[in-house]
């Protein structure tokens, strides 16, 4: 680490970075916005804008029910409970009965009643209520170590199912008819979306996971006329909120989460004069 801390300090000469914690926060924002708006993007295509968001709350029932197990990593659990949580969520849509929005806002109440009303007995939440918000200057070289990993192995799947996701999004009885079992990818999607929500959860937060994930790849499609653009400007945008909101928060004395998404929502609204022009 003190090799990249000296790399860091040559290229990054400023005061904002002098501290190890806003090192470790910069470094954790350029692993995760890029895995974060890859995957936003195809969200945003296949119109699951909110279902990111019924994975965040579905964080908290995953830590309250590790906690009944008696799981030691609140990540593990989360990691778990997320996945089947997603694909949960996924096979009740595709049986129909229900509008999309309204199987996904069930399963979001339902996941964070779960979870705040196992994780406040006793009056306990207080030691859990980082979650809500999320605090990326609290990441440890540990953890980075984790997302170091999980940034090329999440990129590497997306990459193998984009084709077959895309296809899917824009015509599902062509790729039927081509032999692709929809359902299988459509789990896979999900269960890696649930993953990269979940390790983002403690950084990001419950309430922020959502915006983070969807505003840099909604933003990113108004300025795009290619599948490609779309992916390429929503990591940059992706890139330049996370760095963009982490300076504003040091220099604002403010949190992290907020002034990131924030700084998305202003590229969002930037782009809006070029939705019609891209179409």
């Amino acid at each position: 680490m003190e090799t990249i801390y000296q790399i860091m300090d040559f290229l990054l000469p400023f005061e904002c970075f002098e501290m190890k914690l806003m090192k470790h926060a910069l470094l954790a924002i350029l692993l995760l916005t890029p895995l974060l708006s890859l995957l936003g993007t195809m969200a945003v295509n296949r119109r699951m804008a909110f279902f990111s968001d019924a994975l965040g709350h579905s964080a908290l029932a995953g830590v309250g029910l590790g906690m009944l197990l008696g799981v030691q990593s609140e990540m593990i659990s989360m990691i778990v409970f997320g996945i089947l949580w997603a694909v949960a969520i996924s096979r009740i849509n595709r049986t129909g009965g229900a509008s999309a929005d309204t199987i996904i806002s069930v399963f979001s109440s339902t996941g964070i009643a779960v979870g705040l009303l196992i994780l406040s007995r006793n009056g306990g939440f207080s030691k859990y209520s980082a979650l809500l918000a999320g605090d990326v200057l609290a990441i440890t070289p540990e953890e980075l170590g984790y997302l170091l990993l999980a940034l090329p192995l999440g990129v590497g799947a997306w990459a193998l199912l984009y084709n077959r996701l895309l296809l899917t999004a824009v015509n599902p009885a062509l790729a039927q008819s081509r032999g692709l079992r929809t359902r299988g990818i459509e789990y896979a999607f999900v269960s890696l979306v649930a993953v990269a929500v979940m390790l983002s959860i403690k950084w990001v937060g419950v309430l922020l996971i959502n915006a983070l994930l969807i505003l840099p790849a909604a933003a990113a499609r108004n300025f795009s006329r290619t599948a490609r653009q779309h992916a390429l400007f929503s990591v940059l945008i992706g890139l330049l909120s996370g760095v963009g909101g982490l300076i504003a928060a040091y220099y604002l004395d403010t949190g992290v989460g907020a002034a990131v998404v924030l700084c998305a929502a202003v590229c969002y609204i930037v782009s809006l004069p070029f939705r019609g022009r891209t179409r």
